[in-house]
């Protein structure tokens, strides 16, 4: 009879093909957290670069969940939480490094703020420059209109023209945020199954958008601090730019279709369509000018439009685009 008592916290990642970089990421964990009881659990989503059989190797007390198909980001977070122990848990990308004690500190900062009932930190690429990625303003028919424009591009340090990004904070203080994306995300587990977890629409992407939305509906007050900052590399799972362009624009229409006033649903899935397609032809018309610098990017944009069908209607259609 196991009688240990239960870890203060379950930290889950969903690994696929990220063999070095899960190892690299479980690692620091252990390494940087030393106030805190937890638990790691990996649901592995098919992976074929050996990824199952090196986390058990090298760390036995890791509970793995070897799956034999590819479930995505949120249907397989959903299949991790009910074997948690934990009374909060922390969902983690593989391609992070932990920093500085981040666990440690972003527990200590969830008992300070235990309103915000979501909790997230501070991102930095691997160059320890700021990625800007661990937060988001919430999407809103101007904004959606300004990316398809290109004003965001223009005027990205504008809060207004480009207010999801926070303009000109540099995530170095506590705050209060529409949206804490999945890669350092901490929730309690109850507040989780009360929110019924992830939308299994959604595939990758937008999850943590719609998972927030429907968060602050029931009270809760997203924050994140600068105390917890972690390494986020990006892209770790998804090595194809096309796919990805197509992927975001699904869960972006989905997002548009749950969560936008009924009157503004049209117009925003139309701003999203309109985006691939503006950007399909400015670079395009740009790789002809410049082939050796914008070929690549235009053939993305080019491909991602050419599979409009499988995105334009959002999930669960855009699942496809996988």
């Amino acid at each position: 009879m196991n009688t240990a008592p239960a870890p203060e916290l379950s930290i889950l990642l969903i690994s696929w093909n990220t063999r070095q970089m899960t190892l690299d990421c479980i690692a620091s964990v252990y390494e940087q957290t030393h106030d805190t009881s937890f638990e790691i659990i990996v649901l592995d989503n098919a992976s074929s670069d050996g990824s199952v059989e090196a986390i058990r190797e090298q760390f036995p007390d890791v509970v793995v969940m070897a799956e034999t198909v590819n479930h995505g980001f949120s249907v397989g977070t959903n299949l991790q939480v009910p074997q948690a122990k934990g009374e909060k848990i922390l969902l983690l990308n593989t391609d992070t490094v932990v920093l500085d004690r981040a666990i440690d500190n972003l527990m200590a900062f969830s008992r300070r703020e235990p309103q915000a009932k979501i909790w997230g930190g501070r991102t930095l690429f691997g160059d320890r420059s700021l990625n800007p990625t661990s937060c988001y303003g919430r999407l809103t028919p101007w904004n959606q209109l300004s990316q398809a424009l290109g004003l965001t591009a223009l005027f990205p340090r504008s809060p207004f023209f480009n207010p999801r990004a926070y303009p000109g904070w540099l995530r170095d203080s506590e705050r209060r945020v529409d949206i804490v994306t999945g890669c350092l995300l901490l929730i309690e587990k109850r507040f989780w199954e009360q929110l019924g977890g992830f939308n299994a629409g959604y595939f990758m992407y937008g999850d943590d958008t719609d998972l927030c939305a429907r968060a602050i509906r029931l009270g809760a007050k997203p924050m994140i601090t600068p105390s917890a900052t972690i390494v986020h590399y990006g892209g770790g799972s998804t090595r194809s730019h096309t796919r990805k362009i197509c992927q975001i624009s699904a869960a972006h229409i989905a997002i548009i279709k749950q969560h936008y006033p009924w009157g503004w649903r049209n117009f925003g899935a139309a701003t999203i369509v309109a985006n691939v397609l503006i950007r399909r032809v400015g670079y395009g018309l740009a790789a002809r000018l410049r082939p050796a610098r914008f070929g690549e990017v235009a053939a993305n944009w080019r491909a991602a439009w050419a599979q409009r069908e499988e995105w334009r209607y959002g999930y669960p259609s855009g699942k496809a685009a996988g």
